[in-house]
């Protein structure tokens, strides 16, 4: 797929020296360029390298993204086009067109809130220990909470959104409930965590 996409020289610029043309995982591809006509010949190239060893790019799969483009024709793949999309899912995180991280964050909130939900008999287990039910939290809510996070605009809005919600679970976790109040920082002293910006950099 290198020799498909990067040749031409065509991707966005990642660093003073280096540009990035695509982003793979296994049979995801994610092209990335500056215009119209040059996503059409990656797009061509690509689905020509990948039919020379028997691979088959999946067009209804197939989604175009973009962002303050001034040329709005569709591509295309063999004749057919491309649906242009507002935000696409790639490997759990969302992308959308303003290159922002706030709908990633939304939804990484929701599905550890539903995690964590799930677990409520755990949280109102007597025989638990609060160690333990951190040690859960942790692995079952805050790992589907942070997944991806290494790659967001770690902005100041979106780190009290993450912020709010552990804190949340963990004044459940501990049973403090209002009018009962504790500080924020004996509240992850109690439960050993650190502040959510922190952990976000360490990842």
């Amino acid at each position: 797929m290198k020799t498909s996409t990067s040749e031409g020289k065509h991707g966005i610029q990642w660093t003073a020296r280096n540009q990035l043309d695509d982003l793979d995982f296994a049979d995801y591809l994610a092209l990335l360029s500056r215009a119209h006509e040059q996503m059409q010949t990656k797009t061509a190239s690509g689905a020509a390298v990948s039919a020379s060893v028997g691979l088959i790019i999946h067009k209804g799969k197939t989604k175009v993204l973009k962002f303050k483009a001034e040329n709005n024709n569709p591509i295309t793949l063999d004749g057919e086009t491309l649906e242009d999309v507002e935000f696409f899912t790639y490997l759990g995180s969302i992308i959308d067109e303003q290159g922002g991280s706030d709908a990633d964050v939304k939804a990484r909130i929701g599905k550890a809130r539903t995690a964590f939900l799930q677990l409520k008999n755990i949280w109102n287990s007597k025989q638990l220990s609060t160690n333990i039910k951190v040690r859960i939290f942790n692995t079952n809510v805050k790992a589907v909470l942070l997944y991806g996070a290494e790659t967001w605009r770690a902005t100041k809005t979106n780190i009290e959104k993450v912020q709010v919600f552990i804190n949340s679970c963990l004044r459940k976790i501990l049973n403090i409930h209002w009018p009962d109040t504790i500080s924020n920082s004996l509240l992850w002293e109690r439960t050993n965590q650190l502040p959510a910006e922190e952990e976000i950099r360490k990842i």
